[in-house]
């Protein structure tokens, strides 16, 4: 069974950077896809930005283009988000999900982990 830990979450003032991470267990990490999704407060949960199986290929929302960057470590079973120039409108939980197939277009998995909060401030 895939399980999602998700970190690196916190408060920052607006223009600042978080790097977020998540760690997945309970399959071989390097032969799927993962993605980032988030969720603000009263709204839906929706995509931030996917990577394929061997970190060659990323795919981005458009809020995110320019401004975030997902990578991964297969050897460490660990996927990244590096996250710069924030502001107040990137607050949301922000959740890792594990990809169904090698690429993002194959979808992903309903596994969530406990998620990351991150509270960015004006």
């Amino acid at each position: 069974q895939v399980q999602l830990v998700e970190s690196g979450g916190g408060l920052v003032q607006a223009g600042g950077s978080l790097r977020l991470s998540c760690a997945a267990s309970g399959r071989t990490f390097s032969s799927y896809a993962m993605g980032w999704f988030r969720q603000a407060p009263g709204k839906e949960r929706e995509f931030v930005a996917a990577i394929n199986w061997t970190g060659g290929s990323t795919h981005y929302a458009d809020s995110a283009k320019g401004r975030f960057t997902i990578s991964r470590d297969n050897a460490k079973n660990t996927v990244y988000l590096q996250m710069n120039n924030l502001n107040p409108e990137d607050t949301a939980v922000y959740y890792c999900s594990a990809g169904a197939g090698r690429s993002w277009l194959a979808g992903y998995l309903e596994v969530w982990g406990q998620g990351t909060l991150v509270t960015v401030s004006s």
